[in-house]
């Protein structure tokens, strides 16, 4: 663990970040185990337990059953009521204001509608003091608040200081998002593109071992992804790894995306995507079920379930859209895997709770692949339950590779 030219405050760093790290991931483990985990001497292990047990960043659990002689080992766990990281997860239209817990536990979560064409400086503001009066609603002592974990739609920069595009959140570009919260609220501010935080929450929450890749793929009113490599989220040289969504796969009259292209991926596989196609071509000659569905509650409630259960139905023209969906999104899949050869597919999204489409997807996905890419594809055990998370465990993980030091 120690590095030749490293000062004594970092050795002391990424030695405590070693301990938490292992601790969570584990769940618990005695001095001894701890030491042989991460190859450190039992008096360093000792010296630096003790710390962060003053610190009340760990606790001793219960004295653990061994065959040998001498001293007992005792369970050391994290505490994860020490610390709590506040969160923003900004979408589109709206964003999720929380706060959790060193475990990902939730503290509170609440919804914020946001208005379109507002200036980024007056919604800031406006997210600021909502997060202001819940903190003051929750009585959390601003000394237990760790910062602030910002996970937004689009792209950020490389120190992950500004929003470089959010594709319609802010009509600025480049502009100093984590800086200007920073001011606000008072609080420490980290930020990451919204799909790679819920990635980062989803395997903080699995603790999952032995995984060399993983790919993330989310399906919700657009198409994201994120890449792992060795458990470290891969960005690329421009901070657009895994933009999946926006392959071109119509070459001549696709559909305009929010990227400002044509012809994505997203523009033909995507839950908004399928919903708009199916009311292009609702009628009672082409989509009949669905055609009687409008009748009963409305076409402008139509709802992407309505056309995933008319499909389900033998509705022809509802079939089709969803089959030329699930095969676009397929042919991007297979890509992924021969190009990366990941050690899993992670879906994440509304669309895969539906068994139809993603039995269809599953099903198809099977189809051209050799056994000797043959790669675990399955729906996310967090499925739609980490929107209120992932922000706040980007602060968490920060505190974590920063050796629980504040």
């Amino acid at each position: 663990m120690y590095h030749e030219g490293d000062n004594m405050m970092g050795v002391k760093r990424t030695n405590r970040s070693a301990v938490l790290s292992i601790l969570h991931q584990q769940g618990g483990l005695s001095r001894k185990r701890l030491a042989e985990s991460i190859r450190l001497t039992p008096a360093a292990i000792t010296k630096i337990v003790g710390e962060l047990l003053e610190e009340r960043l760990l606790l001793e659990g219960h004295t653990l059953t061994g065959g040998g002689a001498g001293r007992k080992e005792v369970l050391l766990q994290l505490n994860p009521r020490a610390y709590c990281a506040l969160g923003l997860f900004i979408n589109l239209s709206q964003a999720m204001i929380s706060a959790v817990w060193l475990d990902g536990t939730v503290i509170f979560s609440q919804e914020l509608e946001l208005e379109s064409g507002v200036p980024a400086n007056k919604l800031t503001e406006r997210l600021a003091a909502k997060l202001t009066e819940l903190i003051a609603l929750h009585s959390i002592p601003r000394q237990q608040i760790l910062g602030l974990g910002v996970a937004i739609r689009g792209i950020t920069s490389e120190d992950g200081m500004r929003v470089k595009n959010s594709f319609g959140v802010f009509e600025d570009e480049n502009y100093p998002l984590a800086q200007r919260l920073s001011k606000l609220t008072g609080f420490q501010v980290v930020m990451a593109n919204n799909v790679r935080a819920l990635f980062a929450a989803q395997m903080f929450m699995a603790r999952e071992k032995d995984l060399t890749s993983q790919f993330f793929l989310r399906c919700e009113y657009g198409i994201g992804a994120s890449l792992s490599i060795q458990d470290k989220i891969w960005c690329g040289s421009s901070q657009q790894c895994a933009e999946i969504g926006h392959i071109p796969v119509v070459r001549r009259g696709g559909k305009p995306c929010s990227c400002g292209k044509c012809g994505c991926l997203e523009t033909i596989a995507s839950p908004s995507a399928i919903l708009e196609d199916a009311l292009a071509a609702l009628s009672p000659e082409t989509t009949p079920i669905l055609w009687a569905v409008s009748l009963k509650k409305g076409r402008e409630k139509l709802a992407l379930e309505d056309v995933l259960e008319a499909a389900r139905n033998s509705d022809a023209g509802a079939a089709a859209i969803v089959d030329r969906a699930v095969e676009a999104l397929s042919s991007a899949l297979k890509a992924v895997i021969y190009i990366l050869d990941p050690g899993k597919i992670v879906l994440y999204g509304r669309m895969f709770e539906n068994s139809y489409y993603l039995a269809r997807l599953l099903s198809d996905l099977g189809e051209g692949v050799d056994a000797g890419h043959t790669v675990p594809v399955e729906k996310s055990q967090y499925n739609q339950l980490l929107e209120d998370k992932a922000a706040g465990l980007l602060m968490v993980e920060h505190f974590f590779t920063n050796g629980g030091m504040k």
